[in-house]
């Protein structure tokens, strides 16, 4: 979601650089994971407002410049967002079974190219698939990931 690139002011403020393309990730009233590993701990947000091309960030707890720049180069994470049922998540797609519209199946996802037309999905088998042409299977069973692909003719090396 992002990461704090360095205290701000002395109040504890901080500078976030945001990696998400939803401002709406850091609002009033968010709890983010902050940190990685046994230093992993979650605080929630109290001010935000921009500055410059990022953010300036108050978080409960964090009341010193001291107590800020121990927070420096630490990644934020925040809760996923599960209202919309047509987004697609890296962490997702990455093992998701692809299928054509027979339900024939074509491999597994192994990894997802950002491209600016359309990301691009790799199988396992090689075949690269732009998302655009795939939607998730909602009839697949619960649990399992499934990506349909209605693509022009070849896409998936049909002949």
């Amino acid at each position: 979601m992002g990461r704090i690139d360095r205290a701000h002011g002395i109040t504890g403020a901080v500078v976030v650089r945001m990696v998400s393309n939803n401002p709406e990730r850091l609002v009033v009233g968010t709890d983010l994971i902050i940190g990685d590993g046994p230093q992993r701990r979650t605080l929630r947000v109290t001010s935000v407002r921009p500055h410059q091309d990022r953010w300036l960030v108050e978080l409960d707890g964090i009341t010193s410049r001291e107590s800020a720049r121990q927070l420096a180069s630490s990644l934020l994470y925040a809760p996923a967002v599960v209202d919309d049922l047509d987004s697609y998540w890296v962490h997702d797609l990455i093992g998701a079974e692809v299928v054509d519209t027979d339900g024939v199946a074509h491999g597994t996802v192994v990894e997802v190219y950002d491209n600016p037309a359309s990301d691009v999905l790799e199988l396992d088998g090689g075949a690269l698939v732009p998302l655009r042409f795939a939607t998730w299977d909602r009839t697949a069973p619960h649990g399992t990931r499934r990506l349909v692909v209605d693509g022009p003719e070849g896409l998936l090396g049909d002949q």
